[in-house]
């Protein structure tokens, strides 16, 4: 009987074995959790960082145009009541991206709460202007942006504004460094639309997306 009892004790060796095997598997998990924890949030600090304090509300645009040196155009003077509500939807449909933009003037104008209008740029309505939208991209729930990587050229973008659908097409994407400035590489012969966001696994860019008009429809209002 005390054969048989022995035949089915595990050493001591095999148990500490077996235990030290699980506290190790278990650290693993521990730690790599932590670690991704940790590098998610380290990736929503460097994608932000173009936007912090007043880096986008000073940002010195600098609009270069295509080809020789012309007047450029004035940004929308627009002196009616200033809305806090959505005045125009921003709508890419490869990304299923549909947001809405606000007056420029609106406090709630802010790249930490929705798209950015950038003061001086212009509505869609402006012939031959330019109009400038930022966005955040990352993993927060503001990163509205965050999905323009997969664009490219001869892609389609679409704005409703003023009761008028503006499809747009992109037309260039480069990127450039994060210095506070910021040159847009465009024809002045053309309306156009310029989307800004951080470069995608790159803290150290921003990438421009460039979209000249090709169609202007009438709708029955704006897009919801």
């Amino acid at each position: 009987m005390d054969k048989r009892q022995d035949k089915k004790r595990v050493s001591p060796s095999v148990t500490a074995f077996i235990g030290a095997f699980i506290t190790l598997v278990g650290g693993f998990f521990l730690s790599y959790n932590y670690i991704q924890s940790q590098k998610v949030l380290a990736y929503d600090y460097m994608a932000s960082t173009f936007y912090d304090g007043n880096v986008v509300e000073n940002l010195d645009v600098k609009l270069i145009e295509k080809e020789e040196v012309k007047e450029e155009v004035k940004p929308t003077e627009f002196t009616g009541e200033i809305r806090d509500d959505y005045i125009g939807y921003l709508t890419i449909p490869k990304i299923n991206l549909t947001k809405g933009f606000l007056d420029y003037r609106s406090t709630e104008n802010d790249v930490d709460k929705n798209l950015l209008v950038v003061n001086g740029s212009n509505y869609p309505d402006t012939d031959k202007g330019n109009f400038i939208i930022a966005g955040h991209s990352g993993t927060g729930w503001n990163s509205f942006f965050n999905d323009l990587y997969k664009l490219e050229k001869g892609d389609k973008v679409n704005v409703t504004y003023q009761n008028k659908k503006y499809e747009y097409e992109i037309t260039n994407i480069y990127k450039q460094p994060k210095t506070g400035k910021l040159a847009i590489y465009r024809d002045f012969d053309k309306t156009t639309l310029t989307l800004i966001t951080c470069t995608n696994n790159d803290s150290t860019t921003q990438t421009i997306y460039i979209s000249e008009l090709v169609k202007v429809e009438e709708t029955a209002k704006a897009e919801e």
